[in-house]
Protein backbone atom coordinates (compact mmCIF):
# COMPACT_ATOMS: atom_id res chain seq x y z
CA UNK A 1 0.00 0.00 0.00
CA UNK A 2 1.51 3.15 -1.02
CA UNK A 3 -0.70 6.51 -1.49
CA UNK A 4 2.41 7.55 -4.28
CA UNK A 5 0.25 4.85 -6.36
CA UNK A 6 -2.79 7.07 -6.74
CA UNK A 7 -0.98 9.31 -9.77
CA UNK A 8 -0.01 5.99 -11.18
CA UNK A 9 -3.26 4.60 -10.85
CA UNK A 10 -5.68 7.70 -11.64
CA UNK A 11 -7.34 8.22 -15.34
CA UNK A 12 -8.61 11.82 -14.60
CA UNK A 13 -8.79 14.27 -11.81
CA UNK A 14 -12.16 12.35 -10.03
CA UNK A 15 -10.31 9.50 -10.28
CA UNK A 16 -7.24 11.12 -8.25
CA UNK A 17 -10.04 12.79 -5.76
CA UNK A 18 -11.57 9.64 -5.33
CA UNK A 19 -8.57 7.68 -4.93
CA UNK A 20 -7.41 9.98 -2.23
CA UNK A 21 -10.77 9.69 -0.47
CA UNK A 22 -11.07 5.71 -0.30
CA UNK A 23 -7.37 6.35 1.16
CA UNK A 24 -7.54 8.52 3.70
CA UNK A 25 -10.65 6.67 4.97
CA UNK A 26 -9.32 3.22 4.92
CA UNK A 27 -5.90 4.68 6.08
CA UNK A 28 -7.19 6.23 9.50
CA UNK A 29 -9.43 3.14 10.14
CA UNK A 30 -5.74 1.03 9.81
CA UNK A 31 -3.85 3.33 12.23
CA UNK A 32 -6.82 3.57 14.83
CA UNK A 33 -7.34 -0.15 14.60
CA UNK A 34 -11.49 0.71 14.10
CA UNK A 35 -13.88 -0.24 11.76
CA UNK A 36 -13.52 1.94 8.46
CA UNK A 37 -15.55 2.40 5.28
CA UNK A 38 -15.97 4.09 2.02
CA UNK A 39 -18.91 4.80 -0.50
CA UNK A 40 -20.42 2.20 -2.80
CA UNK A 41 -18.24 2.01 -5.56
CA UNK A 42 -18.28 0.78 -9.18
CA UNK A 43 -16.57 -2.00 -10.67
CA UNK A 44 -14.31 -0.08 -12.22
CA UNK A 45 -14.08 2.38 -9.41
CA UNK A 46 -13.44 -0.89 -7.28
CA UNK A 47 -10.75 -2.56 -9.75
CA UNK A 48 -8.68 1.42 -9.12
CA UNK A 49 -8.89 0.50 -5.42
CA UNK A 50 -7.50 -2.99 -5.39
CA UNK A 51 -5.05 -1.97 -7.47
CA UNK A 52 -4.10 1.11 -4.86
CA UNK A 53 -4.84 -1.40 -1.55
CA UNK A 54 -4.05 -4.61 -2.87
CA UNK A 55 -5.22 -7.29 -0.75
CA UNK A 56 -4.64 -6.28 2.87
CA UNK A 57 -5.88 -8.41 5.81
CA UNK A 58 -9.15 -7.14 6.87
CA UNK A 59 -10.31 -5.30 4.02
CA UNK A 60 -13.40 -6.73 1.79
CA UNK A 61 -15.24 -5.29 -0.49
CA UNK A 62 -18.94 -5.81 0.45
CA UNK A 63 -22.10 -4.89 -1.14
CA UNK A 64 -24.99 -6.43 0.88
CA UNK A 65 -25.10 -9.66 -0.66
CA UNK A 66 -22.11 -12.04 -2.49
CA UNK A 67 -23.26 -11.39 -6.18
CA UNK A 68 -23.25 -7.50 -5.53
CA UNK A 69 -22.16 -4.92 -8.41
CA UNK A 70 -21.43 -2.41 -6.34
CA UNK A 71 -19.42 -2.72 -3.12
CA UNK A 72 -18.26 -0.75 -0.65
CA UNK A 73 -14.52 -1.37 1.23
CA UNK A 74 -15.02 -2.15 4.33
CA UNK A 75 -12.33 -2.51 6.81
CA UNK A 76 -12.41 -5.10 10.14
CA UNK A 77 -9.69 -4.69 12.75
CA UNK A 78 -8.44 -7.99 13.33
CA UNK A 79 -10.88 -8.25 16.57
CA UNK A 80 -13.81 -8.73 14.44
CA UNK A 81 -14.57 -11.47 12.52
CA UNK A 82 -15.73 -11.38 8.84
CA UNK A 83 -19.31 -12.01 10.14
CA UNK A 84 -19.64 -8.50 11.49
CA UNK A 85 -20.22 -7.41 7.84
CA UNK A 86 -23.78 -8.54 8.20
CA UNK A 87 -24.20 -7.67 11.61
CA UNK A 88 -27.05 -5.00 12.72
CA UNK A 89 -24.20 -2.02 13.00
CA UNK A 90 -23.26 -3.12 9.75
CA UNK A 91 -21.68 0.44 7.37
CA UNK A 92 -24.13 -1.52 4.30
CA UNK A 93 -28.22 -1.30 5.19
CA UNK A 94 -31.27 -2.66 3.07
CA UNK A 95 -34.16 -1.27 2.87
CA UNK A 96 -37.28 -2.72 1.01
CA UNK A 97 -39.50 -0.29 -0.46
CA UNK A 98 -43.10 -2.13 -1.19
CA UNK A 99 -45.64 -0.41 -3.67
CA UNK A 100 -48.63 -1.54 -5.98
CA UNK A 101 -47.48 -4.70 -7.33
CA UNK A 102 -49.64 -3.72 -10.72
CA UNK A 103 -47.32 -0.22 -11.04
CA UNK A 104 -44.23 -1.62 -13.01
CA UNK A 105 -41.69 -0.03 -11.80
CA UNK A 106 -38.10 -0.37 -12.69
CA UNK A 107 -34.38 -0.17 -11.82
CA UNK A 108 -34.35 3.43 -13.81
CA UNK A 109 -37.52 4.25 -11.43
CA UNK A 110 -35.69 4.02 -8.32
CA UNK A 111 -32.40 5.26 -9.05
CA UNK A 112 -34.26 8.13 -10.17
CA UNK A 113 -36.31 8.83 -7.72
CA UNK A 114 -33.13 8.11 -5.32
CA UNK A 115 -31.23 11.17 -6.84
CA UNK A 116 -34.70 13.31 -7.29
CA UNK A 117 -34.60 12.94 -3.39
CA UNK A 118 -31.05 14.14 -2.74
CA UNK A 119 -29.08 11.27 -2.53
CA UNK A 120 -25.67 11.10 -4.09
CA UNK A 121 -24.97 7.84 -6.27
CA UNK A 122 -22.31 6.85 -4.04
CA UNK A 123 -24.38 6.61 -1.17
CA UNK A 124 -26.72 4.22 -3.30
CA UNK A 125 -25.62 0.14 -3.66
CA UNK A 126 -27.95 -2.33 -6.08
CA UNK A 127 -31.23 -2.08 -6.76
CA UNK A 128 -33.28 -5.19 -6.44
CA UNK A 129 -36.60 -4.54 -8.25
CA UNK A 130 -39.22 -7.44 -7.70
CA UNK A 131 -43.13 -7.96 -7.72
CA UNK A 132 -44.49 -5.33 -5.60
CA UNK A 133 -41.08 -4.67 -3.65
CA UNK A 134 -37.90 -3.66 -4.28
CA UNK A 135 -35.33 -4.05 -2.03
CA UNK A 136 -32.13 -1.63 -2.41
CA UNK A 137 -28.77 -1.28 -0.69
CA UNK A 138 -27.38 2.02 0.97
CA UNK A 139 -24.60 3.71 3.20
CA UNK A 140 -25.91 3.43 7.28
CA UNK A 141 -26.04 7.45 7.42
CA UNK A 142 -28.79 7.84 5.03
CA UNK A 143 -31.18 5.55 6.32
CA UNK A 144 -32.98 7.66 8.69
CA UNK A 145 -33.41 10.55 5.92
CA UNK A 146 -35.01 7.83 3.74
CA UNK A 147 -37.61 6.36 6.20
CA UNK A 148 -38.93 9.72 6.60
CA UNK A 149 -38.61 11.28 3.52
CA UNK A 150 -38.81 8.66 0.38
CA UNK A 151 -42.19 7.98 0.10
CA UNK A 152 -43.02 7.81 -3.55
CA UNK A 153 -41.32 7.02 -6.67
CA UNK A 154 -43.01 8.71 -9.62
CA UNK A 155 -46.39 8.57 -9.10
CA UNK A 156 -46.37 5.39 -7.04
CA UNK A 157 -46.28 5.25 -2.98
CA UNK A 158 -43.79 3.31 -1.70
CA UNK A 159 -43.95 2.20 2.33
CA UNK A 160 -40.68 1.46 3.44
CA UNK A 161 -39.04 -0.15 6.11
CA UNK A 162 -35.04 -1.56 6.84
CA UNK A 163 -34.75 -5.28 6.93
CA UNK A 164 -31.79 -7.34 8.02
CA UNK A 165 -28.98 -7.45 4.94
CA UNK A 166 -29.72 -11.54 5.44
CA UNK A 167 -33.28 -10.93 4.33
CA UNK A 168 -33.13 -9.23 0.99
CA UNK A 169 -34.62 -10.65 -1.79
CA UNK A 170 -31.94 -11.22 -5.22
CA UNK A 171 -33.88 -11.44 -8.15
CA UNK A 172 -32.22 -13.86 -10.59
CA UNK A 173 -30.98 -11.56 -13.69
CA UNK A 174 -33.03 -11.82 -16.96
CA UNK A 175 -31.05 -13.02 -19.62
CA UNK A 176 -31.68 -13.95 -23.21
CA UNK A 177 -28.86 -16.57 -24.41
CA UNK A 178 -27.22 -16.13 -27.78
CA UNK A 179 -25.54 -19.46 -29.60
CA UNK A 180 -23.24 -18.28 -31.86
CA UNK A 181 -19.94 -19.07 -33.83
CA UNK A 182 -16.81 -16.57 -33.96
CA UNK A 183 -13.86 -16.28 -35.78
CA UNK A 184 -11.94 -14.76 -33.11
CA UNK A 185 -12.24 -13.91 -29.28
CA UNK A 186 -11.68 -10.53 -30.01
CA UNK A 187 -13.86 -7.92 -27.64
CA UNK A 188 -15.51 -6.40 -31.16
CA UNK A 189 -16.39 -9.84 -31.84
CA UNK A 190 -17.97 -10.77 -28.68
CA UNK A 191 -19.72 -7.19 -28.68
CA UNK A 192 -21.13 -7.92 -32.46
CA UNK A 193 -22.07 -11.24 -31.31
CA UNK A 194 -23.97 -10.17 -27.88
CA UNK A 195 -25.97 -7.49 -29.23
CA UNK A 196 -26.28 -8.28 -33.06
CA UNK A 197 -24.66 -5.27 -34.63
CA UNK A 198 -22.02 -5.11 -36.94
CA UNK A 199 -18.48 -5.70 -35.68
CA UNK A 200 -17.70 -1.78 -37.38
CA UNK A 201 -20.05 -0.58 -34.90
CA UNK A 202 -18.82 -2.25 -32.34
CA UNK A 203 -15.52 -1.28 -32.90
CA UNK A 204 -15.95 2.55 -32.85
CA UNK A 205 -18.26 1.70 -29.21
CA UNK A 206 -14.78 0.57 -28.27
CA UNK A 207 -13.32 3.36 -29.38
CA UNK A 208 -15.02 5.73 -28.22
CA UNK A 209 -14.53 4.60 -24.84
CA UNK A 210 -18.01 3.19 -23.78
CA UNK A 211 -16.82 -0.45 -23.61
CA UNK A 212 -15.64 -2.09 -20.65
CA UNK A 213 -15.03 -5.95 -19.36
CA UNK A 214 -15.44 -6.56 -15.78
CA UNK A 215 -15.98 -2.78 -15.07
CA UNK A 216 -12.29 -1.69 -16.57
CA UNK A 217 -12.57 0.26 -19.73
CA UNK A 218 -10.96 -1.26 -22.74
CA UNK A 219 -10.43 0.60 -25.76
CA UNK A 220 -8.70 -1.99 -28.03
CA UNK A 221 -11.24 -3.59 -30.30
CA UNK A 222 -8.25 -7.13 -30.36
CA UNK A 223 -8.36 -7.36 -26.67
CA UNK A 224 -8.82 -10.61 -25.98
CA UNK A 225 -12.27 -11.92 -23.93
CA UNK A 226 -12.07 -14.35 -21.38
CA UNK A 227 -14.99 -16.88 -20.45
CA UNK A 228 -17.09 -15.91 -17.88
CA UNK A 229 -16.20 -12.29 -18.55
CA UNK A 230 -18.94 -9.06 -18.26
CA UNK A 231 -18.98 -6.63 -20.56
CA UNK A 232 -20.80 -3.49 -20.57
CA UNK A 233 -21.42 -1.07 -23.37
CA UNK A 234 -22.71 2.09 -22.71
CA UNK A 235 -25.96 3.17 -25.04
CA UNK A 236 -26.47 -1.17 -25.09
CA UNK A 237 -26.28 -2.73 -21.94
CA UNK A 238 -24.46 -6.25 -20.32
CA UNK A 239 -23.79 -9.35 -21.69
CA UNK A 240 -21.55 -11.99 -20.83
CA UNK A 241 -19.14 -14.82 -22.47
CA UNK A 242 -20.83 -17.32 -20.57
CA UNK A 243 -19.65 -20.32 -21.74
CA UNK A 244 -16.98 -21.22 -25.05
CA UNK A 245 -17.44 -24.78 -26.80
CA UNK A 246 -14.46 -25.34 -28.90
CA UNK A 247 -13.83 -25.31 -32.44
CA UNK A 248 -16.19 -26.05 -35.44
CA UNK A 249 -15.14 -27.96 -38.57
CA UNK A 250 -15.24 -24.48 -40.27
CA UNK A 251 -12.79 -23.74 -37.38
CA UNK A 252 -14.85 -20.84 -36.12
CA UNK A 253 -14.96 -20.79 -31.95
CA UNK A 254 -18.47 -21.88 -30.49
CA UNK A 255 -19.76 -19.52 -27.91
CA UNK A 256 -22.69 -18.92 -25.53
CA UNK A 257 -23.30 -15.32 -25.01
CA UNK A 258 -25.91 -14.22 -21.88
CA UNK A 259 -27.50 -11.06 -22.64
CA UNK A 260 -29.16 -9.48 -19.67
CA UNK A 261 -32.15 -7.72 -20.49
Amino acid sequence: MDRKAIEKIAHTPEDRLLLAKLWDKIQAGMTRSVPANTCFLSPRELNMAACLFGRPEGLYPFGGYPEAERNMLIYLPPYLEETALWEADSPCCCLRAEFFQGDPLSHRDFLGALMGAGIAREAVGDICVGAGSCDFFVTREIVPYLLQNFTAAGRTKLRLTQIALTAARIPAPEVKEIRDTLASLRLDSVIAAGFRIGRSLAGQYISAGKAAINGLPCEKADKPVPEGAKISVRGLGKIQLHQINGKTRKDRISVVIHRYV
